[in-house]
């Protein structure tokens, strides 16, 4: 049987909370269905994924379909969406179209000759292309039959770089025989970190603090754990060039709202350093601009087994009560309701303190927390219940909300963040309620948490997808129309 037009929407939607990294085929189903179904809507879902979507996968998979659609807007707009990628993404998208697709018609090869006829005409803008992603720039070459520029032949085939190209200047790097020498040259010429760390065999303080001058703050997120390793950490002059990167990411908007707790994760960093990189994940959940202006409820299954779900609930609270203007009610629960409450700022830091004395354990009673808010007569517009929807002890949730919605007259929205192997017990009971139901899966990825504030600041999902249809697709400048599909 098939699904109604809203509720395609509303899965896609949902999708977006899931990363299947490296596996673009997990989600090429429920792109094609989408696009079949309603192509309007999911071009311009496209466009704001664009501008609003944290999942590189998702990012893919919606360039390849807009290059093989039957529509010209479609087609158009993917091309100017793929001159954006980083050669590592063009070379997937693709390897996905050829792979999972069976085609790769003539506006995608056309599109992707733009691209690196658009590096090859700048000397700096090849070399660093070719310097990050040198295996992806060869593949796009030679998987199309693409003739290289005399640069990129030599720089990427024929192993012979021109004299003052990026590439020369590491395979000098690589020569360099003093410290002093090295820092020289990696801070001259912008060698990136993960290059001139393999070039260089013994990384010293001086060396270490040229390389970290030459990142951006993501990338010193990025690789945090590998500069733990090399020691940057020990020495105290480096030490605060690393702290002084951090500084700059609050402010810098290609950084990750969440990659910066996950790499104090990855790099067992110290408190002093940790608390350093939560100010950075707080300062890019604030700069975002989006705003809860509704009361709501954030309800975390701590029950046996529940440990993710405890994870992932301190994470969502330091999120949303960054961004709340409105109340936000925080509990944890298994058979009972724990209600959970920081000191002081609601910082990551305090969150993680406030969450600190709960561990997984005990019987599930999704309801109890949804009771504790009806005797207290508190009023909320929206629920946030971090689960895996099973449900096994008095209160039940579905009963408990009808209790909810006669005591104080209101009927709240539940998003589910659904983890682990769900019943979907939960979502069906609420939907047989007429209940607005959003479901999003948590597949593991803590960088993909900030999808979830797009469902929670709009005043309704209808009013979310409004703001999709909205977002306008991107068009080719040089005003020339793509070819239609082979």
């Amino acid at each position: 049987m098939h699904k109604n037009e809203m509720d395609l929407r509303l899965e896609l939607l949902d999708s977006l909370l899931t990363t299947p990294h490296r596996k673009l085929e997990d989600v090429k189903a429920l792109h094609e269905l989408m696009l079949e179904q309603d192509s309007v809507f999911y071009g311009h879902l496209a466009a704001w994924y664009r501008a609003n979507g944290h999942v590189r996968d998702h990012r893919e998979v919606f360039v390849a379909m807009l290059l093989t659609s039957g529509v010209g807007a479609h087609r158009d707009a993917g091309f100017v969406m793929l001159q954006e990628l980083p050669p590592y993404q063009v070379a997937r998208v693709v390897d996905f179209l050829k792979q999972q697709r069976g085609k790769l018609p003539r506006t995608v090869k056309t599109a992707v000759v733009r691209y690196l006829r658009a590096r090859e005409a700048s000397d700096a803008r090849f070399d660093r292309a070719a310097i990050r992603g040198r295996s992806a720039m060869k593949h796009l070459y030679a998987t199309l039959r693409i003739k290289p520029g005399p640069r990129a032949q030599a720089v990427l085939f024929d192993d012979a770089p021109p004299v003052g190209s990026l590439a020369y200047q590491v395979k000098q790097l690589a020569k360099a025989k003093s410290p002093i020498e090295q820092a020289k040259a990696i801070a001259t010429h912008r060698i990136p970190f993960p290059v001139a760390v393999g070039a260089i065999r013994a990384l010293t303080p001086v060396v270490l603090a040229a390389l970290i001058d030459a990142m951006t703050p993501q990338e010193v997120i990025n690789h945090l754990s590998t500069l733990k390793k090399r020691g940057a950490l020990e020495h105290p002059d480096v030490k605060a060039l690393v702290t002084s990167k951090l500084e700059a990411a609050k402010k810098d908007d290609r950084v990750s709202a969440y990659k910066a707790k996950v790499a104090a994760d990855a790099a067992g960093a110290s408190d002093e350093l940790r608390e350093a990189l939560d100010d950075v994940t707080e300062a890019q959940v604030l700069r975002s601009g989006a705003r809860i202006r509704r009361p709501t409820a954030l309800l975390v299954d701590k029950s046996s087994s529940m440990d993710q779900a405890l994870e992932v609930g301190k994470r969502l609270a330091a999120l949303l009560s960054g961004i709340a203007e409105a109340p936000l009610h925080v509990y944890a629960f298994d058979a009972l309701p724990y209600e959970v409450r920081p000191e002081g700022e609601r910082s990551l830091a305090a969150w993680e303190k406030a969450f600190a004395p709960f561990y997984a354990s005990g019987t599930t009673s999704i309801g109890a927390p949804l009771a504790a808010l009806r005797r207290r007569d508190v009023r909320v517009e929206q629920i946030v219940v971090v689960t895996d929807e099973q449900e096994n002890t008095a209160p039940y949730f579905p009963t408990e909300y009808d209790s909810y919605a006669t005591a104080l007259g209101q009927k709240p929205d539940v998003v589910i963040v659904r983890l682990g192997e769900a019943s979907g017990y939960l979502e069906k009971a609420m939907k047989a309620k007429q209940v607005t139901v959003d479901v999003l899966t948590f597949a593991g990825d803590y960088y993909a948490l900030p999808n979830l504030v797009p469902f929670v600041t709009r005043p309704s999902r209808l009013d979310l997808l409004l703001e999709v249809l909205e977002t306008p697709l991107p068009k080719r400048p040089d005003g020339h129309r793509s070819l239609l599909a082979a």
